[in-house]
């Protein structure tokens, strides 16, 4: 039976149960992609309604007498007075098989083609979070590629790390640097770009192309002319799509680009629909909304993980801003991106001293493990001694000190990578042989 046959079937079967019958209101007032409408007594929280052929919601909040409700596509002008329809579902995203080595969006429109994908079915946003007991320690490594990362701030399959920085220090390199080092490693990625330009998505599409990563990648894309409600949706539909493939006991890395222009987008939505402001105008569940998110990320009993890479933008190189504090405190460590370091030359341009995996070791093999720790001793001991004899004379240094600094600057050397030139753990031990001579 085609799907059309299917369809049409389930279409007189509602009729005749009388489940064809739905709720109806009229719009009374309208705030740009906010509308509040009176007369859906019968609307639950989250369901999609229709206002006529104009455009596509869902509800948002239910007041005592009207509901607010957030657009989603808008076809035409909406005016007061116009008919709203409740569906008796919530709303629901896509699921497609060809999503891989595509770009797509919330609503299964493949973005190259400007076409839906033809195989579409629909699948939850907001599902029951995963229980504690199907959830077992993270002991396994996710690796990069990028030594800086692997050997001193290793991350886990089912750990959530934060990469935070400030504007062109490489935040965004460093998660496509970590895609295509999954390349034969039986893992499959979603990358989220949230608010970013047409063709900032399609040179990260082209660069994951010709790395052969889009074998197992999937883009999904809220573009910045995209109204903040699809803004808002997209990284919670991406991690739907991941609990999907989880629940098949496939490890599955999911980087959020990124979660400050989320949070900006969540803000303005607030702000519209008449919630009250609190710290920088952010609403008062502003860390739920991304607490939530977040807590996605594990690895499940079944043997499947959803790592989480969320990326925040900071500004001056201030980290204790709310947001970046706010996510900070969710996940499991950060990679802190200096623009100083990347203005040096030093890439990737992490700062060593304030990133930090709260994983660490427990998911590093021995040989690593052993090896990080008397780099990251040794490096930090450089870092600090650097930034007070940095103008020195240094023929007047002791031998001692002379040894220290130039062993510090050859592991510092060491640790710089191109992009796209991710290393083995075979290599990363090699080139740091000289440590073990080292007290």
């Amino acid at each position: 039976m085609s799907y059309i046959e299917n369809l049409l079937d389930n279409k007189i079967d509602s009729m005749k149960k009388a489940e064809n019958v739905y709720d109806t209101g009229k719009i009374i007032k309208v705030k740009d992609y906010i509308v509040e409408a009176k007369g859906l007594l019968n609307v639950g929280f989250f369901e999609q309604v229709n206002i006529g052929d104009k455009a596509i919601g869902y509800v948002i909040e239910i007041l005592a007498n009207s509901v607010i409700i957030a657009i989603l596509k808008e076809y035409k002008k909406i005016n007061v007075r116009d008919i709203v329809y409740g569906t008796n579902e919530e709303f629901k995203s896509y699921i497609s098989n060809h999503y891989i080595g595509r770009i797509f969006d919330i609503f299964g429109e493949d973005k190259l083609v400007n076409k839906p994908f033809t195989d579409l079915a629909k699948i939850k946003i907001e599902n029951p979070n995963i229980p504690f007991m199907d959830r077992t320690s993270v002991s396994r490594p996710l690796l990069t590629g990028i030594s800086g990362i692997d050997l001193i701030f290793p991350v886990g399959k089912g750990q959530r790390q934060l990469i935070i920085g400030d504007k062109k220090t490489g935040k965004t390199q460093l998660t496509l640097d970590i895609i295509v080092n999954q390349k034969g490693k039986k893992v499959l990625c979603i990358y989220v770009a949230i608010g970013k330009t047409k063709k900032e998505v399609k040179e990260i599409y082209y660069e994951l192309s010709k790395r052969g990563a889009l074998e197992y990648t999937m883009i999904l894309a809220a573009f910045n002319d995209e109204k903040p409600t699809v803004l808002s949706l997209t990284p919670y539909i991406a991690l739907s799509i991941a609990e999907y493939y989880l629940s098949y006991k496939h490890d599955v890395l999911v980087v959020i680009d990124d979660l400050k222009r989320h949070a900006d987008a969540y803000r303005e939505i607030s702000l519209i629909s008449g919630k009250n402001p609190g710290r920088d105008a952010y609403p008062s569940d502003i860390f739920y909304t991304h607490s939530r998110m977040l807590e996605k990320g594990c690895q499940h009993k079944n043997g499947g993980s959803i790592t989480i890479i969320p990326v925040v933008e900071t500004k001056g190189g201030d980290i204790t801003d709310y947001i970046s504090t706010n996510i900070i405190s969710i996940t499991d460590g950060q990679i802190v991106l200096s623009s100083k370091n990347f203005n040096k030359g030093q890439k990737p341009a992490i700062d060593y001293g304030l990133s930090v995996s709260r994983l660490g070791g427990a998911v590093q093999e021995e040989s690593m493990k052993i090896l990080g720790a008397k780099v990251r001793r040794i490096l930090l001991d450089y870092i600090e001694k650097r930034e007070v004899y940095e103008l020195a004379n240094f023929d007047e240094m002791s031998p001692t000190l002379k040894s220290e600094m130039i062993n510090g600057k050859r592991i510092l050397d060491n640790l710089n990578q191109y992009k796209y030139s991710p290393k083995t753990k075979e290599e990363i031990i090699e080139s740091f042989d000289f440590i073990k001579e080292l007290k």
